[in-house]
Order: structure tokens, then C-alpha cells, then sequence
């Protein structure tokens, strides 16, 4: 096999590794907030398994940067992680009551997370030009996010109950033996031994560039909008089925989001170079304003279709600020610290933003429910008014900065 025959089967082999992967996620997240209503699950209950994922993110930046890098290979490491995890998720899937639930979900998220770290670095470590081809491997993890939808069309009924619901667990689950099974025919990705002492000193680094004033604002309001782009996934499931999309179809109505985003990536490089950081940031910030807007006006029957087309915007929110927010840090901090940069940034996205989602949204949701019907206009506008707080920090006192020589970052 030549060269590149031999890149292009490695390329691929890895893009169906993230399709595997994000499916696994994508089948119970935009679900599990219904089902533990279901379950008679009350708000705090709710609050703990939803931070549960966070958490884990928290714990699994550092155990996959500190720990599992350097100990095993990485195709091994996902092995044995999706095994685990499979049969954690599918005992979630049997779980009726609050600690049996919550404990096999934490054994989930504990061992997953990490690996979503480790398809990054295996896929980095295996890729001729990781600038060039990342992208298209990436890809496939929105794809499998999108097509995981699909089967829940014929296994949940139009009022699907609990019974039907937990089998996002088990289709999870099944996907996480798949990926397992199919690690092992992954390149053999030795750990990683020499770079420890580095990153414990980068995370400091990265750390101390919060006392720049344009790191700052811009970690508060990542802060701010992973809070409310988390909080999407908490109310949306309910709130589609309120404006009469059957249960078995709300997954599909949001996965447009996913498809839009595929979209929306194709042009971002074209929008950073003629509007720059900060416009590019705040349209991202401006599509949940107006997705979240539009729910709180229009969020009724009559206006299902509209409904329908908002998701789109989840192209612009995702793209326009997180995947931006990625690349600003790529593009402006010192080489030495970028890594841990990104990590920080990741604290807040896949980790704080989701565990303070999962608590405010829920609260917010009782606040303004009146003998059980939630009033979505009122909860709508909260996180509305949030992303307009975050644009405004932005568009004041977001200063972006200019390149300096090597290993400074000054405005």
C-alpha cells in the first residue's frame, strides 16, 4: 500500500471513530432531561445527574492531559473505556430509582469524557497534516450526532413514556461496544511520557493570562454562553413536544442544529477575515439572543414551522463562538501554553457552563411553572437577556489583541 493509499484508509478509519463517538453522546443528551422527569426525578435530582457529565469533563481534562496520555495507548484506552462504559450506560437504561440511576450514569460520564480527549490526540498523533485533515475527521462527529437521531423515529412512539425513552441509554450503549470493538483496529498510539512536567507548569501559565483584561472578558463570556448553550439541550426536548412535534421527531427537529453547523463551518473562515474576532464572536452570542428570543414569542402550534427553521442558528451560535474562541486561542497565545489554553476554555464549555446549566435552567423552568404548565415565554427571555449581558461585555471592553514576537501576546 502506498503512502498515501495507506493516510487515506488512516483518515478515514478515524472519521468513523468520531462519527462512533459523538453518536455516543448525542443519543441520550438531548433526551435525558424528559426522561428523568418521567421518572419522578426532582429538581436537584435532575441538577446531579445533569452536572454529572460536567464534572466528569472537569475531572477528565486533567486525568486524560496528566494521566491517561502517558500511561496507555491510546486505541486501548478507548477499548476499555467504551466497554465499561457501554454496560454503565445500559444499566442506566434499568434504572428506575435516583441512585442506582445516578451511579451508573457517573460511571459513564467518568470513563467517557476522557475519551473525548484521547480520539483528539490519537487522531493529532496519526494524521500526516493534523491542520489540513482534522477537519474533515471532526466532521464526522457532527455527522454521527445528526444520524444517531434517526432510529429513534421507529423505537419511541409519538408520546413516548419512560418504558420507550430509556432505550437512548441502551442504542448508547450498543454504539459504545461498536467503538469499542472497533479501537482496536485503530494505529497503535504509544503513550505519551515525556511532556508532564511541561503541562503542569503550562496549565500556571495559562492560568496567570486571566489577569490580561481581553483573556478575562472573554473567559466570562465563554462562561455565559456555554451556560446557555447547555441549557438548550436541559428545555429543549419538552418544549418541542409543547409546540406539537411528537417525541419520537424532537430529536430529528434538533438535529438540524448539527447540520446547520456543518454549513455554517464552511463559511467561518471566510467571516473571521472580513469582520474579525469580536463581530465574529458577538453574531454567535446574537444567534442564541434570537433562537431563544424567538422561542419566548413564538413558541406556540401555530408557529411550529418557524420553530422548525430557528434551529439552524445553532450553526451560527456553535461556530461563530465556540469553534472561534478555539481558534482565537491557536492563533494569539504563546505556542508553549496553547494546549493548556484550549483546556482551560474547555473547563467551561463541556464542564462548569454544563453543570451550572443544569442547575439554573431546571430552577428557572419551576419558577415561572404554574400548576404545571411552564410558561416559556418568561423562561425563554433569561437566557435571551444572558447572551444580550455577553454581548454588550463584548462589544465594550473585548479589546482583541495583536501578535507580539514569540511567546508574548499583547494588545
Amino acid at each position: 500500500m502506498t503512502d498515501t493509499a495507506a493516510q487515506s484508509s488512516i483518515k478515514i478509519k478515524l472519521f468513523l471513530m468520531m462519527i462512533l463517538e459523538i453518536a455516543i453522546w448525542g443519543a441520550w443528551q438531548i433526551k435525558i432531561f424528559s426522561y428523568m422527569g418521567m421518572l419522578g426525578f426532582n429538581q436537584d435530582q435532575q441538577w446531579l445527574v445533569g452536572s454529572a457529565f460536567g464534572i466528569a469533563s472537569i475531572v477528565g481534562i486533567f486525568f486524560s492531559n496528566q494521566f491517561a496520555d502517558r500511561n496507555f495507548s491510546a486505541e486501548r484506552f478507548l477499548a476499555f473505556s467504551h466497554v465499561v462504559g457501554g454496560i454503565a450506560l445500559v444499566a442506566t437504561a434499568f434504572q428506575t430509582q435516583f441512585w442506582p440511576f445516578f451511579a451508573c450514569f457517573v460511571t459513564y460520564c467518568l470513563l467517557y469524557v476522557p475519551t473525548i480527549s484521547v480520539t483528539n490526540s490519537l487522531a493529532f498523533a496519526n494524521l500526516k497534516d493534523p491542520a489540513k485533515d482534522f477537519g474533515f475527521v471532526r466532521m464526522g462527529g457532527t455527522i454521527g450526532w445528526i444520524v444517531v437521531s434517526w432510529p429513534f423515529i421507529f423505537l419511541l412512539s409519538e408520546n413516548a413514556g419512560a418504558a420507550e425513552t430509556k432505550w437512548v441509554f441502551i442504542v448508547a450503549g450498543i454504539i459504545s461496544f461498536v467503538l469499542a470493538a472497533f479501537s482496536l483496529t485503530l494505529p497503535h498510539t504509544p503513550p505519551r511520557k515525556d511532556v508532564a512536567a511541561a503541562d503542569k507548569v503550562a496549565w500556571l501559565k495559562a492560568l496567570k493570562l486571566l489577569k490580561n483584561p481581553f483573556v478575562l472578558v472573554l473567559f466570562i463570556v465563554t462562561f455565559i454562553d456555554s451556560t446557555i448553550h447547555n441549557g438548550y439541550f436541559v428545555v429543549i426536548d419538552p418544549f418541542l413536544q409543547r409546540v406539537g412535534i411528537s417525541a419520537n421527531m424532537s430529536m430529528v427537529v434538533s438535529s438540524i442544529g448539527q447540520v446547520a453547523e456543518i454549513l455554517t463551518m464552511l463559511i467561518l473562515g471566510t467571516v473571521l477575515k472580513k469582520f474579525g474576532w469580536k463581530t465574529t464572536l458577538i453574531l454567535g452570542i446574537c444567534g442564541h439572543a434570537a433562537r431563544f428570543g424567538i422561542f419566548a414569542f413564538f413558541g406556540t402550534p401555530e408557529n411550529q414551522w418557524l420553530i422548525i427553521a430557528v434551529q439552524v442558528l445553532h450553526g451560527i451560535c456553535y461556530a461563530f463562538f465556540f469553534v472561534t474562541v478555539y481558534i482565537f486561542v491557536d492563533e494569539v497565545f504563546p505556542k508553549d501554553i496553547r494546549s493548556s489554553a484550549q483546556g482551560l476554555f474547555n473547563l467551561l464549555i463541556l464542564g462548569v457552563g454544563m453543570v451550572v446549566a443544569s442547575k439554573l435552567f431546571p430552577y428557572v423552568r419551576d419558577l415561572y411553572t404554574t400548576n404545571g404548565v411552564v410558561d416559556y415565554k418568561q423562561l425563554f427571555l433569561v437566557p435571551s437577556g444572558m447572551a444580550l449581558a455577553g454581548i454588550v461585555l463584548l462589544a465594550l471592553f473585548f479589546r482583541p489583541p495583536t501578535h507580539g514576537p514569540e511567546g508574548e501576546v499583547k494588545h
